[in-house]
């Protein structure tokens, strides 16, 4: 009934930029809150920025002064603007969701809900 697809990713040079969407379908009415999150082979799963749909915004480290998260609320899509990439950006970007959705004339809400991930290779 929930479902967040992630896109955007791609192989950019170092100093490049791309735009990640994730998009909810099926009975979402609200991204409650989202977070980003980036996995390497080999590493642990690791936060990088969350947005709530209120539009409050945090981030990591890593993520401060270079990624930017959004929130359009009409579309149910978040977008992770990142610039000035880093070959240690490279990674399988995630986004985790709370939703609330609709369901037989009611309304519920549902946490930790994961995309596919979307795949950014930064190159030297």
């Amino acid at each position: 009934q929930v479902r967040l697809v992630e896109s955007g990713g791609g192989l950019v040079q170092a100093g490049g930029s791309l735009r990640l969407s994730c998009a909810a379908s099926g009975r979402v009415v609200r991204l409650n809150a989202v977070g980003w999150y980036r996995q390497d082979p080999g590493k642990q799963r690791e936060l990088v920025a969350t947005i709530t749909s209120d539009g409050r915004t945090n981030y990591t480290d890593s993520a401060k002064d270079r990624f930017t998260i959004s929130i359009d609320n009409a579309k149910n899509t978040v977008y992770l603007q990142m610039n000035s990439l880093k070959p240690e950006d490279t990674a399988v970007y995630y986004c985790n969701a709370d939703v609330t959705y609709s369901s037989g004339g009611y309304y519920g809400t549902g946490s930790d809900y994961w995309g596919q991930g979307t795949q950014v290779i930064v190159s030297l």
